[in-house]
Protein backbone atom coordinates (compact mmCIF):
# COMPACT_ATOMS: atom_id res chain seq x y z
CA UNK A 1 0.00 0.00 0.00
CA UNK A 2 1.14 3.54 -0.80
CA UNK A 3 -0.06 6.63 1.09
CA UNK A 4 0.88 10.13 -0.06
CA UNK A 5 0.33 13.18 2.15
CA UNK A 6 0.10 16.55 0.41
CA UNK A 7 -0.43 19.89 2.17
CA UNK A 8 -2.94 22.60 1.36
CA UNK A 9 -1.66 26.11 0.81
CA UNK A 10 -2.23 29.62 2.15
CA UNK A 11 -1.54 32.29 -0.46
CA UNK A 12 -0.72 35.77 0.85
CA UNK A 13 0.01 37.85 -2.25
CA UNK A 14 0.00 37.57 -6.03
CA UNK A 15 -2.90 35.19 -6.61
CA UNK A 16 -4.24 35.96 -10.09
CA UNK A 17 -0.83 36.66 -11.60
CA UNK A 18 -0.18 32.89 -11.76
CA UNK A 19 -2.56 32.20 -14.65
CA UNK A 20 -0.61 31.22 -17.80
CA UNK A 21 -2.78 33.55 -19.90
CA UNK A 22 -1.23 36.39 -17.89
CA UNK A 23 2.27 35.44 -16.83
CA UNK A 24 3.48 33.97 -20.13
CA UNK A 25 3.40 37.51 -21.51
CA UNK A 26 3.69 39.66 -18.38
CA UNK A 27 5.33 37.58 -15.66
CA UNK A 28 3.90 37.16 -12.18
CA UNK A 29 4.76 36.25 -8.62
CA UNK A 30 3.13 34.72 -5.55
CA UNK A 31 4.09 34.65 -1.88
CA UNK A 32 2.59 31.63 -0.16
CA UNK A 33 3.07 28.89 2.41
CA UNK A 34 1.72 25.43 2.99
CA UNK A 35 -0.07 24.51 6.20
CA UNK A 36 -0.46 21.35 8.28
CA UNK A 37 -3.79 20.39 6.73
CA UNK A 38 -3.47 17.60 4.21
CA UNK A 39 -4.87 15.60 1.33
CA UNK A 40 -4.21 11.85 1.63
CA UNK A 41 -4.17 9.47 -1.32
CA UNK A 42 -4.05 5.75 -0.58
CA UNK A 43 -3.53 3.30 -3.41
CA UNK A 44 -2.60 -0.30 -4.08
CA UNK A 45 -2.96 -2.94 -6.74
CA UNK A 46 -6.34 -4.58 -6.22
CA UNK A 47 -6.20 -8.34 -5.50
CA UNK A 48 -7.63 -10.62 -8.18
CA UNK A 49 -10.51 -11.97 -6.10
CA UNK A 50 -12.94 -9.13 -6.82
CA UNK A 51 -15.47 -9.18 -9.65
CA UNK A 52 -14.60 -5.58 -10.57
CA UNK A 53 -11.22 -4.32 -11.75
CA UNK A 54 -10.84 -0.89 -10.13
CA UNK A 55 -12.18 0.77 -6.97
CA UNK A 56 -12.06 4.54 -6.53
CA UNK A 57 -13.35 6.00 -3.27
CA UNK A 58 -13.94 9.76 -2.99
CA UNK A 59 -17.32 11.42 -2.40
CA UNK A 60 -18.59 8.45 -4.42
CA UNK A 61 -17.57 4.81 -4.43
CA UNK A 62 -16.79 3.59 -7.93
CA UNK A 63 -16.28 0.00 -8.98
CA UNK A 64 -15.40 -0.33 -12.66
CA UNK A 65 -14.04 -2.86 -15.12
CA UNK A 66 -11.79 -0.39 -16.92
CA UNK A 67 -9.99 2.90 -16.33
CA UNK A 68 -12.02 4.47 -19.13
CA UNK A 69 -15.19 3.96 -17.05
CA UNK A 70 -13.90 5.89 -14.01
CA UNK A 71 -16.00 9.00 -13.32
CA UNK A 72 -13.48 10.98 -11.26
CA UNK A 73 -11.87 13.11 -14.01
CA UNK A 74 -8.46 13.61 -12.34
CA UNK A 75 -8.11 9.95 -11.33
CA UNK A 76 -9.09 8.71 -14.77
CA UNK A 77 -6.78 11.18 -16.54
CA UNK A 78 -3.97 10.62 -14.04
CA UNK A 79 -4.00 6.85 -14.48
CA UNK A 80 -3.97 7.21 -18.26
CA UNK A 81 -1.27 9.90 -18.18
CA UNK A 82 1.00 7.70 -16.06
CA UNK A 83 0.35 4.78 -18.42
CA UNK A 84 -1.60 2.47 -16.14
CA UNK A 85 -3.83 0.02 -17.91
CA UNK A 86 -6.38 -2.65 -17.03
CA UNK A 87 -3.86 -5.48 -16.68
CA UNK A 88 -3.78 -4.77 -12.94
CA UNK A 89 -6.64 -3.51 -10.83
CA UNK A 90 -6.20 -0.28 -8.85
CA UNK A 91 -7.79 0.61 -5.53
CA UNK A 92 -7.54 4.29 -4.63
CA UNK A 93 -8.96 6.27 -1.71
CA UNK A 94 -9.00 10.01 -1.08
CA UNK A 95 -9.24 11.68 2.33
CA UNK A 96 -8.86 15.37 3.15
CA UNK A 97 -8.45 17.37 6.35
CA UNK A 98 -10.43 20.27 4.84
CA UNK A 99 -13.47 20.29 2.54
CA UNK A 100 -13.04 20.74 -1.20
CA UNK A 101 -13.83 23.97 -3.04
CA UNK A 102 -12.90 26.18 -0.13
CA UNK A 103 -9.88 28.09 -1.42
CA UNK A 104 -7.02 26.02 -0.01
CA UNK A 105 -5.81 24.63 -3.33
CA UNK A 106 -7.40 21.27 -2.57
CA UNK A 107 -7.86 20.20 -6.20
CA UNK A 108 -4.18 20.77 -6.96
CA UNK A 109 -3.12 19.08 -3.74
CA UNK A 110 -5.18 16.12 -4.92
CA UNK A 111 -3.47 16.13 -8.32
CA UNK A 112 0.00 16.39 -6.79
CA UNK A 113 -0.72 13.67 -4.22
CA UNK A 114 -2.27 11.45 -6.89
CA UNK A 115 0.77 11.64 -9.16
CA UNK A 116 3.14 11.15 -6.22
CA UNK A 117 1.30 8.05 -4.98
CA UNK A 118 0.79 6.45 -8.40
CA UNK A 119 4.42 7.07 -9.38
CA UNK A 120 5.58 5.30 -6.23
CA UNK A 121 3.07 2.49 -6.85
CA UNK A 122 5.06 1.79 -10.01
CA UNK A 123 8.21 1.60 -7.89
CA UNK A 124 9.55 4.93 -9.12
CA UNK A 125 10.61 8.14 -7.39
CA UNK A 126 9.83 11.66 -8.55
CA UNK A 127 11.49 14.99 -7.77
CA UNK A 128 9.47 17.94 -6.48
CA UNK A 129 10.17 19.81 -9.70
CA UNK A 130 8.92 16.97 -11.88
CA UNK A 131 5.97 16.41 -9.57
CA UNK A 132 4.80 20.01 -9.90
CA UNK A 133 5.32 19.94 -13.69
CA UNK A 134 3.27 16.78 -14.09
CA UNK A 135 0.47 18.13 -11.89
CA UNK A 136 0.39 21.32 -13.96
CA UNK A 137 0.26 19.31 -17.17
CA UNK A 138 -2.53 17.10 -15.82
CA UNK A 139 -4.74 20.01 -14.78
CA UNK A 140 -4.01 22.58 -17.48
CA UNK A 141 -3.26 20.50 -20.57
CA UNK A 142 -5.16 17.23 -20.09
CA UNK A 143 -8.15 18.29 -18.01
CA UNK A 144 -8.17 21.80 -19.55
CA UNK A 145 -9.02 23.37 -16.19
CA UNK A 146 -8.97 27.16 -15.87
CA UNK A 147 -6.52 27.06 -12.97
CA UNK A 148 -3.40 28.98 -12.06
CA UNK A 149 0.05 27.52 -11.48
CA UNK A 150 0.78 28.43 -7.87
CA UNK A 151 -1.14 25.65 -6.10
CA UNK A 152 0.62 22.73 -7.76
CA UNK A 153 4.06 24.22 -7.05
CA UNK A 154 3.20 25.04 -3.44
CA UNK A 155 1.78 21.58 -2.76
CA UNK A 156 4.72 19.77 -4.34
CA UNK A 157 7.51 21.79 -2.69
CA UNK A 158 5.91 22.81 0.61
CA UNK A 159 7.18 25.59 2.83
CA UNK A 160 7.12 29.38 2.72
CA UNK A 161 8.08 30.40 -0.82
CA UNK A 162 8.38 33.26 -3.24
CA UNK A 163 7.20 31.70 -6.51
CA UNK A 164 8.03 33.67 -9.64
CA UNK A 165 6.41 33.04 -13.00
CA UNK A 166 8.76 34.20 -15.72
CA UNK A 167 8.02 35.32 -19.25
CA UNK A 168 7.90 32.24 -21.44
CA UNK A 169 6.86 29.87 -18.66
CA UNK A 170 9.85 29.29 -16.36
CA UNK A 171 8.82 28.96 -12.70
CA UNK A 172 11.38 29.93 -10.05
CA UNK A 173 10.91 28.87 -6.42
CA UNK A 174 12.81 30.77 -3.72
CA UNK A 175 12.27 29.48 -0.17
CA UNK A 176 11.82 32.23 2.38
CA UNK A 177 13.87 30.10 4.74
CA UNK A 178 16.45 32.83 5.24
CA UNK A 179 14.00 34.63 7.49
CA UNK A 180 14.58 34.65 11.21
CA UNK A 181 12.56 31.70 12.51
CA UNK A 182 11.10 33.97 15.21
CA UNK A 183 9.64 36.22 12.51
CA UNK A 184 7.94 33.29 10.81
CA UNK A 185 6.67 32.00 14.16
CA UNK A 186 5.25 35.40 15.06
CA UNK A 187 3.62 35.77 11.65
CA UNK A 188 1.94 32.39 12.10
CA UNK A 189 0.71 33.40 15.56
CA UNK A 190 -0.77 36.61 14.17
CA UNK A 191 -2.85 34.91 11.48
CA UNK A 192 -6.38 33.78 12.23
CA UNK A 193 -8.11 31.44 9.79
CA UNK A 194 -11.88 31.00 9.61
CA UNK A 195 -14.14 28.63 7.72
CA UNK A 196 -16.92 30.63 6.11
CA UNK A 197 -18.62 27.95 3.97
CA UNK A 198 -18.07 25.72 0.95
CA UNK A 199 -19.56 25.47 -2.48
CA UNK A 200 -17.93 27.79 -5.00
CA UNK A 201 -16.28 26.36 -8.10
CA UNK A 202 -12.90 28.06 -8.51
CA UNK A 203 -12.45 27.43 -12.26
CA UNK A 204 -15.64 29.38 -12.95
CA UNK A 205 -14.24 32.42 -11.13
CA UNK A 206 -10.84 31.85 -12.71
CA UNK A 207 -12.40 31.89 -16.17
CA UNK A 208 -13.93 35.26 -15.38
CA UNK A 209 -10.55 36.58 -14.20
CA UNK A 210 -8.78 35.24 -17.30
CA UNK A 211 -11.36 36.78 -19.65
CA UNK A 212 -10.79 40.16 -18.00
CA UNK A 213 -6.98 40.22 -18.01
CA UNK A 214 -6.76 43.10 -20.46
CA UNK A 215 -9.17 45.21 -18.41
CA UNK A 216 -7.45 44.36 -15.12
CA UNK A 217 -3.82 44.44 -16.28
CA UNK A 218 -3.01 47.43 -14.09
CA UNK A 219 -4.28 45.60 -10.99
CA UNK A 220 -2.34 42.45 -11.90
CA UNK A 221 0.89 44.44 -12.30
CA UNK A 222 0.24 46.08 -8.92
CA UNK A 223 -0.41 42.69 -7.32
CA UNK A 224 2.95 41.43 -8.58
CA UNK A 225 4.69 44.43 -7.02
CA UNK A 226 2.94 43.78 -3.70
CA UNK A 227 4.60 40.34 -3.58
CA UNK A 228 8.06 41.89 -3.55
CA UNK A 229 7.01 44.62 -1.13
CA UNK A 230 5.57 42.00 1.23
CA UNK A 231 8.75 39.95 0.97
CA UNK A 232 10.80 43.01 1.97
CA UNK A 233 8.52 43.71 4.93
CA UNK A 234 8.99 40.14 6.13
CA UNK A 235 12.75 40.37 5.83
CA UNK A 236 12.77 43.58 7.87
CA UNK A 237 10.48 42.08 10.50
CA UNK A 238 7.68 44.60 9.89
CA UNK A 239 4.82 42.17 10.41
CA UNK A 240 2.17 44.81 11.05
CA UNK A 241 3.18 46.39 7.75
CA UNK A 242 2.74 42.96 6.16
CA UNK A 243 -0.74 42.75 7.68
CA UNK A 244 -1.74 46.18 6.39
CA UNK A 245 -0.45 45.28 2.94
CA UNK A 246 -2.81 42.27 2.93
CA UNK A 247 -5.67 44.79 2.94
CA UNK A 248 -4.26 46.48 -0.17
CA UNK A 249 -3.94 43.09 -1.81
CA UNK A 250 -7.53 42.21 -1.00
CA UNK A 251 -8.81 45.44 -2.58
CA UNK A 252 -6.82 44.65 -5.74
CA UNK A 253 -7.99 41.04 -5.76
CA UNK A 254 -11.63 42.14 -5.65
CA UNK A 255 -11.05 44.32 -8.69
CA UNK A 256 -10.20 41.27 -10.84
CA UNK A 257 -13.75 39.88 -10.88
CA UNK A 258 -17.13 40.81 -9.44
CA UNK A 259 -17.41 37.13 -8.41
CA UNK A 260 -14.44 37.32 -6.04
CA UNK A 261 -16.47 38.76 -3.19
CA UNK A 262 -20.10 39.38 -2.28
CA UNK A 263 -22.08 41.25 0.37
CA UNK A 264 -21.70 38.40 2.88
CA UNK A 265 -17.91 38.18 2.43
CA UNK A 266 -17.59 41.96 2.61
CA UNK A 267 -19.60 42.03 5.84
CA UNK A 268 -17.37 39.36 7.41
CA UNK A 269 -14.22 41.16 6.31
CA UNK A 270 -15.46 44.51 7.63
CA UNK A 271 -16.42 42.94 10.97
CA UNK A 272 -12.92 41.51 11.35
CA UNK A 273 -11.35 44.87 10.47
CA UNK A 274 -13.51 46.72 13.00
CA UNK A 275 -12.48 44.20 15.64
CA UNK A 276 -8.78 44.81 15.05
CA UNK A 277 -7.61 42.83 11.99
CA UNK A 278 -5.11 44.84 9.92
CA UNK A 279 -5.86 42.96 6.72
CA UNK A 280 -6.90 39.62 5.29
CA UNK A 281 -8.36 37.84 2.29
CA UNK A 282 -10.20 34.84 0.99
CA UNK A 283 -7.77 31.99 0.50
CA UNK A 284 -8.88 31.03 -3.01
CA UNK A 285 -10.32 32.48 -6.18
CA UNK A 286 -13.28 33.93 -4.30
CA UNK A 287 -16.93 33.54 -3.48
CA UNK A 288 -16.64 31.65 -0.20
CA UNK A 289 -14.45 29.11 1.61
CA UNK A 290 -11.71 29.94 4.10
CA UNK A 291 -10.68 33.46 5.05
CA UNK A 292 -7.65 34.49 7.03
CA UNK A 293 -6.74 37.73 8.76
CA UNK A 294 -3.60 39.26 10.17
CA UNK A 295 -4.54 40.15 13.75
CA UNK A 296 -2.15 41.45 16.43
CA UNK A 297 -2.34 39.23 19.51
CA UNK A 298 -4.02 41.86 21.69
CA UNK A 299 -6.92 42.05 19.21
CA UNK A 300 -7.48 38.35 18.60
CA UNK A 301 -10.13 37.90 21.30
CA UNK A 302 -12.09 40.76 19.72
CA UNK A 303 -11.91 39.17 16.27
CA UNK A 304 -12.90 35.77 17.68
CA UNK A 305 -16.03 37.34 19.19
CA UNK A 306 -16.82 39.29 16.02
CA UNK A 307 -16.64 36.08 13.98
CA UNK A 308 -18.02 33.70 16.60
CA UNK A 309 -20.53 32.26 14.12
CA UNK A 310 -17.69 30.83 12.05
CA UNK A 311 -15.19 28.06 12.74
CA UNK A 312 -11.78 29.31 13.87
CA UNK A 313 -9.27 26.85 12.39
CA UNK A 314 -5.97 26.33 14.18
CA UNK A 315 -3.02 25.59 11.90
CA UNK A 316 0.75 25.69 11.60
CA UNK A 317 3.04 26.33 8.65
CA UNK A 318 4.65 23.19 7.22
CA UNK A 319 7.69 22.71 4.98
CA UNK A 320 7.71 19.12 3.69
CA UNK A 321 5.38 19.40 0.74
CA UNK A 322 3.95 16.29 -0.86
CA UNK A 323 5.63 13.15 0.42
CA UNK A 324 5.09 9.43 0.73
CA UNK A 325 3.83 8.71 4.21
CA UNK A 326 3.72 4.93 3.81
CA UNK A 327 5.23 2.56 1.28
CA UNK A 328 4.99 -1.11 2.21
CA UNK A 329 4.15 -2.45 -1.22
CA UNK A 330 7.45 -4.33 -1.44
CA UNK A 331 7.54 -5.29 2.22
CA UNK A 332 4.17 -6.97 2.30
CA UNK A 333 3.58 -8.64 -1.05
CA UNK A 334 0.62 -10.87 -0.27
CA UNK A 335 -0.81 -11.32 -3.76
CA UNK A 336 1.60 -12.11 -6.57
CA UNK A 337 0.80 -12.01 -10.30
CA UNK A 338 1.43 -15.22 -12.15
Amino acid sequence: MIISRTPYRMSFFGGGTDYPAWYLENGGAVLSTTIDKYCYITCRYLPHFFTHKHTIVWSHIESTQSISEILHPAVKAGLQYLEFDDSKGIELHHLGDLPARTGTGSSSSFSVGLINALTRLKGKYISKQELSKKALYLEQEILKESVGSQDQVAAAYGGFNLIEFKLGGEIKITPVAVLDCNIVKELQENIMMFYISAGRFAPAIASDIISNVTKTSSSLHDMTQLVYEANSLLRSGDLDGFGKLLHEGWILKKSLSNKTSNSNIDAIYDAAKRAGALGGKLMGAGGTGFMFFYVPKDKQDNVSKALENFIHVKFSFEDKGSHILLDNINKEEIFVDE
